[in-house]
This record gives C-alpha cells, sequence and structure tokens, in this order.
C-alpha cells in the first residue's frame, strides 16, 4: 500500500510546519497545515482522487504523530529525575 516516497514525505512535512511555525503560525494550527501539505504531496503523487485523499490523510496525520511523539518523549526524557 505504501510507497517508498510516501515515507519520505512525512520527514518533509515536519520539515515545511516546522518552518511555517517558525515564520510565526502559531502552534495549534501545526497539525491543519500538516494535514494540507499530506493532502497536497497525496494530489501530487496519485493519480485516482479516492487514493489521493486517503494516502494525503495518512501520511499528513503521520507527519503530525511522529513529530508530537518524540516531542513528548524527548520532554518526558528530560524530566526524568537521575
Amino acid at each position: 500500500m505504501f510507497e517508498f516516497y510516501q515515507f519520505v514525505i512525512i520527514p518533509i512535512i515536519i520539515g515545511i510546519v516546522e518552518v511555517v511555525k517558525r515564520a510565526g503560525l502559531p502552534c495549534k494550527f501545526s497539525p491543519l497545515v500538516s494535514l494540507a501539505l499530506g493532502l497536497f504531496f497525496g494530489f501530487v503523487f496519485l493519480d485516482t482522487f479516492k487514493e489521493s485523499i486517503i494516502i494525503g490523510f495518512i501520511v499528513g496525520l503521520s507527519a503530525t504523530g511522529l513529530y508530537s511523539g518524540s516531542k513528548n518523549l524527548n520532554e518526558a526524557v528530560r524530566k526524568k529525575p537521575q
């Protein structure tokens, strides 16, 4: 189901969202930007409309989850008493 480019797009989306946030976008809107970018890349790389939407949602939400999960893990490691 997943192609190689779909896995490569996830870190690209994370990077683009980070650049947009540093440009002034409030953090609460970053999941929406990630989802929009996922849909955009879905339409760029896929031919069928249904598949573009489904894969776009999966890639966009995966990018959001990967960023959120790694951020939470990093915060938990920093707060851990030694």
